[in-house]
């Protein structure tokens, strides 16, 4: 048993568990685990490491953080490549499938079950990434659209070293303005001023749909969160699976791209808390 800044780990068979209550979140991830690779949008693995690897521009043997990792498919390829990955998701089923897939493949990975919003831990990176959605604009039902995304950065920028770079792919928010309408605002549907869509979603066809909540950005205003986080926006992109690319923002797109680097140091609770909606 591990004890790092007042919280207590599990550490097994390099696997490191943060022990919180389940979330809406950790329900739908848990029940969508035997399906997630056959998403359209983890096909697309090889040449989505290639852009990383390079974009990222660490030392083979160098630390990287995945956070939101899921099924481990980016931090299994990482592994291979001979750098030192460190997986992090809150979903023990995506984990465990995750640990079957390394041990399958010969590599070694650290994986760590965690909310993404409240996890801490020992090591300093030499970069990290967030992609697909996997805990960035993930909101819970009582969640607040600012306090909650700018914890994700708070931590992962605490896990960063000096000058080290962040990749993220995030919910377009442009694309959300023109897709929803009036009617969608009135019903409750989509939130104009939080950029939040709620929505319910069956984790596989054969389950029940679970009520989601989900926050999409837009570009200045990723700018101003990753500031607070200590870190500078070094180029917004294009960033839908399966089609990254050094390009603009389409507005209709799924995702954006953000580049960060690690620059400063983030806000703490306190200032956090204070940024809060709610």
């Amino acid at each position: 048993m591990l004890w790092q800044d007042g919280k207590c780990y599990i550490s097994s068979s390099r696997t490191m568990l943060l022990m919180t209550g389940k979330s809406v979140w950790e329900e739908f991830f848990d029940a969508h685990a035997p399906i997630y690779e056959e998403n359209v949008f983890t096909q697309n693995t090889i040449r989505e490491v290639d852009f990383l690897t390079e974009e990222l521009a660490i030392r083979k043997g160098g630390s990287i953080l995945d956070v939101g990792c899921g099924t481990g498919r980016h931090s299994i390829e990482l592994a291979r490549r001979g750098y030192a990955v460190t997986g992090l998701d809150l979903s023990s089923e995506m984990l465990a499938r995750a640990a079957d897939a390394a041990r399958s493949s010969g590599v070694i990975v650290q994986w760590v079950r965690s909310d993404a919003s409240r996890f801490q831990l020992p090591d300093r990176y030499d970069g990290a990434i967030c992609l697909c959605e996997g805990a960035f604009g993930l909101l819970g039902k009582s969640d607040d659209p600012i306090g909650q995304p700018l914890s994700i950065l708070c931590n992962i920028s605490r896990c960063l070293k000096p000058q080290a770079k962040a990749v993220f792919t995030v919910l377009n928010a442009l694309a959300s303005i023109r897709k929803n309408t009036n009617k969608d605002v009135e019903e409750g549907r989509f939130d104009p001023l939080t950029l939040v869509e709620s929505s319910e979603c069956p984790p596989r066809e054969e389950l029940a749909a679970v009520a989601v909540r989900e926050k999409a950005f837009v570009p200045i205003e990723l700018v101003l969160l990753f500031r607070l986080a200590g870190m500078t926006v070094i180029n917004i992109w294009g960033g839908t699976a399966g089609n990254w690319g050094r390009r603009p923002v389409n507005l209709d797109e799924m995702e954006i791209m953000v580049v960060a680097c690690k620059t400063g140091e983030p806000l703490d609770g306190d200032g956090v808390r204070s940024l809060s909606l709610a």
